[in-house]
């Protein structure tokens, strides 16, 4: 009576983390480095500008987006990537990218794809969210391994061509969680040929792209305007959360052509939770300000350089390009987190926990993900401790 489409899914990673470590006692104080919920600061006038707009909650608010959010975004998105979009037929407000990421799947991956079941290509390791979105539209789910030797990307192009033929959507994440390896120009103008040959759409999760150390990202929609590509080959992704220290407002949106995002608006009518219009009014305000951002950046722009101390000489360390997650390596996550957590009481997550296994090998499984959301001082800290756990020399 219940479907057998998710009867094999694993146990998601943070239930997975608890039952490996939660039966044994922590070896110091407990220090949460596993989740990426950011932990800085997000500007003070926040609070005022949503007590001027409390009434919002006696309102119905607009599923779209109110034209003020709308307008908002689409002048941040210039601001950002010198791309024009219209407010209202080529953004769509969401609460969160993984809702979005989702549901975009939903509304677009078509039954067939030449005739054939459709795939959709993900990284591996990967936002666990894209799997799901694959399995739900009942098609073929291809998990290409994105290793260091390939700078943390996965090499869609080396798919044969009947795979790719078959594809109808290719999710790609840059700055990419769990690595923090940025997309190049040249590789999204690459994917994006890519996609045009295949006649795929390239759903691009951008939403560590203003986590960056020292040159922005380039954005998937940027690069697809600069090649004069199909208006609908990409779709974009973003969100508060990261941005501005805002998970908890649950604000994001997709940017893409005015067919998809039409076919987004008409699905999430009937099956959406539209975001409250004074967190609408909130979120307008803070895609205008850049100054809490610069500050964001400066403080994770500090922490990748304490980690880049701390780890020099490791090897195969590689320091993070953007995002603020570290991916170190070890010889079995699992046991590594164990090993923390038992010595220590640092919780990290295991990468496996973060990719599928695909002919029997794991990409994350000789990896941990450390996320350094917590204050300056305690992640400095809390780095040192494991690399003297970890990595301590005989």
């Amino acid at each position: 009576m219940f479907p057998e489409r998710f009867s094999n899914l694993p146990a998601y990673a943070f239930p997975r983390l608890r039952a490996l470590l939660d039966s044994h006692e922590p070896g110091g104080p407990i220090v949460h480095m596993t989740i990426g919920e950011p932990k800085h600061a997000f500007p003070d006038w926040i609070k005022d500008v949503l007590a001027e707009n409390m009434a919002g909650f006696n309102k119905y608010p607009p599923n779209d987006g109110s034209p003020e959010l709308l307008t908002s975004i689409a002048d941040w998105i210039d601001r950002r990537f010198s791309v024009k979009v219209d407010p209202n037929s080529q953004i769509m407000v969401l609460n969160g990218t993984r809702e979005g990421l989702y549901n975009a799947a939903m509304a677009l991956c078509p039954e067939t794809k030449n005739g054939a079941k459709p795939v959709i290509l993900t990284p591996n390791p990967f936002y666990q969210v894209y799997m799901i979105a694959g399995i739900s539209v009942g098609a073929d789910i291809e998990f290409v391994p994105a290793p260091a030797e390939n700078g943390f990307l996965p090499d869609y192009a080396s798919l044969p061509a009947e795979v790719l033929d078959r594809t109808a959507i290719a999710y790609i994440c840059s700055p990419s969680n769990p690595q923090g390896a940025v997309a190049s120009e040249a590789y999204l103008s690459d994917l994006i040929a890519l996609a045009e040959k295949h006649d795929f759409q390239i759903f691009a999760d951008e939403c560590y792209s203003e986590i960056y150390r020292d040159t922005p990202p380039k954005g998937a929609l940027e690069v697809a305007k600069d090649m004069g590509a199909d208006p609908e080959r990409v779709l974009i992704f973003h969100s508060l959360s990261k941005r501005s220290n805002l998970p908890g407002l649950r604000s994001g949106f997709v940017a893409g052509g005015p067919e998809s995002i039409k076919r987004i608006k008409q699905l999430r009518a009937y099956s959406g939770a539209p975001l409250p219009l004074p967190l609408q009014r909130v979120a307008e305000k803070v895609w205008a300000d850049e100054a809490h951002v610069e500050e964001n950046r400066r403080l994770y722009a500090e922490k990748f350089d304490i980690a880049d101390q701390i780890f020099q000489g490791l090897p195969g360390y590689l320091s993070p390009q953007a995002g603020f997650f570290l991916w170190l390596p070890v010889e079995d996550g699992e046991a590594a987190a164990l090993k923390l957590w038992k010595e220590t009481g640092i919780r990290v997550l295991p990468g496996a926990y973060l990719s599928r296994d695909v002919n029997g090998e794991n990409p994350g499984k000789t990896y941990i993900r450390v996320a350094l959301v917590a204050p300056i001082k305690d992640v400095e800290a809390a780095l040192r401790t494991l690399r003297d756990c970890l990595y301590k020399e005989d």
